[in-house]
């Protein structure tokens, strides 16, 4: 059980290959994988968020800390490893239905001819997105988390033995519809994205604040339908700036391609960034 949310595990497939994942898989399993630790522990979300039968809030939050500590470890050698290969890996957060797909569809028939695009797909049932994806030409492997509702790093660790990409692209890993367990676990991604489209409400930075204050951009998708819908854009980035006042915002219609320069654009810039602390070591 996720003692962020008390979700379940269960079956965790990789494009059909299926492992049965514990509460221990995740403070135990491949903790020694590298024989060492970088002490990468890092807390983003609050503990003891949830509430099992038999669990004092004291052991809810010791096994919370182990969990975390676990996946922050394995997450500092997704990064090490993203870093070597001159990968630039963008975790994509969002709601359900805000359009990330689609987002990834445009992304990568704009961005595939010139770089190697490369994406991990999470959802807890079902290929569908992955082969949308497929279907551009750009590397996709499908993880189903069963009853969980986030992606984690070993997660991505496991996808990205199978996809094997080549250096020097950008990695998509597009989470699990939900914003508030994967705000607190980090994947080695450069930047969490969240995504949030116009039908959701202006309010949502506020109401889930661990999300928005955790990523580096929020794009605010399906601007075609703002005619349409009692969205307030102006507010909505006056609330996202006052839980993160160094999120970067750019508005698109991933639809019909307004505002997507600005999103290539973005991706072009960390790609820089990128190269040039390889640069300087």
């Amino acid at each position: 059980m996720c003692t962020t949310c008390g979700c379940g595990h269960g079956q965790v497939t990789i494009d059909g290959q299926g492992k049965h994942v514990h509460d221990h898989d995740h403070a135990h399993d491949h903790g020694h994988e590298h024989g060492h630790d970088h002490g990468h522990h890092h807390h983003h979300g609050p503990l003891g968020a949830a509430h099992a039968p038999g669990l004092s809030p004291a052991r809810m939050i010791e096994i919370e800390e182990n969990i975390l500590a676990h996946n922050d470890h394995l997450a500092a050698h997704n990064r090490e490893d993203f870093q070597r290969d001159g990968t630039l890996a963008l975790n994509l957060v969002s709601s359900p239905g805000s359009g990330k797909t689609t987002l990834l569809v445009e992304t990568a028939k704009a961005l595939g001819g010139d770089i190697p695009i490369t994406v991990i797909e999470g959802d807890q049932q079902t290929d569908l997105d992955a082969d949308r994806i497929r279907e551009t030409g750009a590397l996709a492997v499908q993880v189903n988390t069963g009853k969980g509702c986030h992606l984690d790093a070993d997660m991505v660790r496991r996808a990205m033995r199978t996809l094997e990409p080549d250096p020097g692209g950008v990695l998509f890993i597009e989470n699990v519809g939900n914003l508030v367990c994967p705000a607190g676990f980090d994947l080695g991604e450069a930047a969490k994205v969240v995504i949030l489209s116009v039908t959701e409400g202006a309010d949502k930075p506020l109401k889930y604040p661990d999300m928005f204050r955790a990523a580096r951009l929020m794009l605010i998708n399906k601007s075609d339908l703002l005619p349409y819908v009692p969205f307030d854009v102006e507010t909505c980035i006056e609330y996202a700036r006052r839980v993160n006042p160094q999120i970067g915002v750019i508005t698109v219609s991933a639809l019909t391609g307004d505002g997507m320069d600005r999103w290539y654009g973005w991706i072009a810039a960390q790609r820089a960034e990128r190269a040039a602390l390889a640069a300087t070591g």
